[in-house]
């Protein structure tokens, strides 16, 4: 039975697949019905050259052939598309049980020595494969005591042949086994089939997966062969070996001269068997060259290839050495901040005395040139310690993170109030629009440190936006999935792609005044609340129409816990 509906105990396993019939399976059941319609075919022309030759007329034996025929081609042309369930029932009964009619019905109407007997072998074998066990060996029952009722209807004469009788239960048998031994054999290759087809999703499932993890990878990958074609690539390689449009997939990695040292690698690696590591610069016309970091494997050695009667592919991976070094120059900066605020501790008990005594001194000069040297001294001894106190800020963040407890306030409310502070201090050039959409929702953040990192994106937005009065915008909002967010857009220029990358790294700025610290504080701050920070050039409809900007966006993490009041272990201290 290979039936890939439901299937009783006595069975072979079911198909996970309960409405698409398995092509095998269908293939059989289209075959068995091929065959009916030949085998009633066959009688027909059989009925018909027997009258002819022996010029009987035998209508009844005519007409049963006949009605076979239209009665196998009709269930041909209906149930091509789906066999019937594999269970006993009625449903059996225009395949299985026509063909048992039909053949008695023939064998109790010939006259002479023909025998249609051996035609029970196709019920039979279709029960045994599309069927269940119960199925094929009542199949096998019913055409055993046909047999033998056929046996007892032949010695009416008065004669008893017990040759008859020991022909039919031979027969009858040896369908038993038959009809057996084909079950177990259809219920074998249809638990083989099953597997198959287990084995096979499992591994489209993993061909996409891969597939994905590739196309998804920050470092390129080509696939290459013998011939320096490039079977497979992803879209970060593609976008490493530059100078677009690029050939369609697959192309040689000689169409371009640039791509040499990446040919010369390929073929190295196919002739050594041995993986291969190198720097390689791709030098396009009228470019900057590209520098890239090129790791090469092979598939299979030449040996495993020809015995696998398979061909050997070279797997190369691209990194870009810009953003390796990226990565060194972040870390060196993460060590260099560990060693600033050490240096900044010790910075700061000095530059107390020097600012308390050059406020004393100041007392007593009276000169004009005097005292602006002493102001200037003042000037830089505030920017020394303003920078001591944001590197010392790092640490104290830190410190926060893992002793702080959980906090929740009003979104709305909180952004006014430090809207309201901020911008009271400055009201002439600090001017902007607020729109709070969030509503009573609250959010799990400390009020404190809200207020930090709000100040922080408005400080940024005041140096670069525009003097209008829709330059600066703060906006507050809940999405339709209940995601909190506030945004801090301003008009400012676009940034360049090098400057956006590391944004949020520490010490890094794009001007010589700033520490570059405050966007890192700002992403701690977030990360210790749950909450996301990130930054995207937006358009917005102002009075002036459509205008780009830059947009700085805080995602909140939802509670419905009341609003508590933060701990004084909560806030920062200066």
């Amino acid at each position: 039975m290979a039936s890939p509906e439901a299937i009783p105990a006595d069975g072979p396993p079911a198909s996970n697949l309960p409405v698409t019939v398995e092509a095998p399976f269908l293939r059989l059941w289209k075959g068995f019905l091929t065959a009916r319609v030949m085998v009633a075919i066959a009688l027909v022309l059989l009925q018909t050259l027997g009258q002819a030759v022996n010029q009987a007329l035998d209508p009844a034996t005519l007409a049963v052939t006949v009605a076979y025929l239209v009665a196998t081609v009709l269930m041909r042309i209906l149930a091509r598309h789906r066999p019937p369930p594999p269970g006993t029932g009625v449903h059996w009964l225009p395949s299985i049980g026509v063909d048992l009619a039909v053949v008695c019905t023939l064998q109790l109407l010939h006259s002479g020595a023909l025998n249609y007997t051996p035609l029970f072998g196709l019920p039979i074998l279709m029960a045994a494969v599309l069927g269940t066990l119960t199925l094929a060996l009542g199949t096998t029952a019913g055409v055993t005591l046909m047999l033998l009722g056929l046996a007892w209807l032949g010695s009416r004469s008065g004669v008893d042949d017990p040759q008859r009788y020991l022909q039919s239960a031979l027969t009858g048998t040896g369908y038993f086994i038959v009809s057996y031994l084909v079950h177990q054999l259809a219920t074998r290759l249809a638990r083989e089939q099953e597997v198959a087809q287990q084995s096979r999703m499992a591994a489209r499932v993993q061909t996409q997966v891969s597939a994905l993890v590739i196309q998804n990878l920050t470092d390129g990958v080509l696939v290459v062969d013998e011939n320096d074609t490039v079977r497979n690539a992803n879209p970060a390689a593609l976008q490493l070996l530059g100078q677009p449009p690029l050939p369609p997939l697959p192309f040689s990695l000689t169409h371009a001269a640039a791509w040499d040292p990446l040919v010369k690698l390929a073929r190295r690696t196919f002739r050594q068997e041995q993986p291969q590591t190198a720097d390689a610069d791709l030098l396009h016309p009228g470019e900057s060259p590209t520098g890239l970091h090129v790791r090469t494997w092979l598939t299979s050695s030449r040996t495993l290839a020809r015995e696998a009667g398979s061909e050997r592919l070279c797997v190369m991976f691209l990194h870009d050495l810009r953003e390796m070094q990226a990565r060194l120059r972040t870390e060196k900066l993460a060590a260099m901040g560990r060693m600033s605020a050490a240096v900044a501790h010790e910075i700061r008990n000095p530059l107390a005395a020097i600012v308390q005594a050059n406020a004393l001194l100041e007392e007593d000069l009276t000169d004009p040139g005097h005292k602006r040297l002493a102001h200037m001294v003042q000037q830089n001894a505030d920017r020394l310690a303003r920078i001591a106190e944001e590197v010392l800020d790092i640490a104290r963040v830190q410190h926060q993170i893992s002793h702080s407890p959980a906090s929740t306030l009003q979104l709305d409310q909180a952004v006014a109030q430090v809207w309201s502070d901020w911008q009271g201090q400055d009201p002439a050039a600090r001017r902007g629009l607020v729109a709070l959409g969030a509503g009573d929702a609250h959010v799990e953040f400390d009020p404190e440190h809200l207020r930090r990192v709000l100040v922080n994106l408005l400080d940024n937005a005041l140096r670069y936006m525009g003097p209008e009065l829709d330059s600066l915008c703060i906006t507050t909002r809940t999405s339709i999935t209940g995601q909190i967010s506030l945004q801090v857009w301003s008009d400012g220029a676009p940034m360049d792609k090098s400057v956006e990358r590391h944004l949020f790294e520490p010490f890094f700025s794009s001007e010589s005044r700033s520490s570059g610290l405050g966007l890192y504080l700002c992403r701690e701050l977030c990360q210790r609340h749950g909450a996301s920070i990130g930054y995207q050039r937006v358009v917005r409809l102002t009075q002036r129409g459509d205008t780009g900007g830059n947009a700085f966006t805080v995602g909140f993490r939802r509670t419905t816990r009341p609003s508590e009041p933060s701990s004084l272990f909560d806030t920062i201290v200066v």
